[in-house]
């Protein structure tokens, strides 16, 4: 199983305002595999604060009702975990942010991975390079 950052949803999901990068265009053409594989029964992991990020930027950017769609979708998905965070793990996560200068969110979901012995991420933020974790992109 591996972990799913918040932005390979957000890569697949929301589209472009403007003409984007290569990099971007690549990125969001790895992210819709990603989630097409999802679909499909892969097992996958993330953690409520992840879903809260992505259900934010959807419902700001696509609206209300398809973030309520999106958490809903991913709620009941029987091959997706979604773990719950307590404020000792967003403590924790924030030690640590400030140790490895990432994220908070970042470290967050790096201390999740370990507890629930997570060794691969599905991302595309170099921060996770600097965790001892393996990042894939495709």
């Amino acid at each position: 199983m591996r972990f799913i950052d918040s932005n390979v949803f957000l890569y697949a999901l929301i589209k472009p305002r403007r003409e984007v990068p290569r990099i971007v265009v690549e990125r969001k053409e790895k992210a819709k595999k990603i989630l097409l594989r999802v679909q499909g029964g892969e097992e996958v992991a993330t953690t409520i604060v992840h879903l809260s990020e992505v259900t934010n930027i959807i419902e700001s950017r696509i609206g209300l009702l398809k973030s309520i769609e999106f958490l809903k979708e991913l709620l009941f998905a029987e091959n997706i975990h979604v773990y719950s965070v307590t404020v000792e793990d967003y403590v924790r996560a924030l030690l640590l942010a400030e140790e490895k200068e990432v994220s908070v969110n970042d470290a967050l979901a790096y201390i999740k991975m370990k507890e629930n012995n997570i060794n691969e991420i599905y991302t595309f933020d170099k921060h996770f390079l600097k965790l001892d974790v393996v990042v894939v992109e495709e």
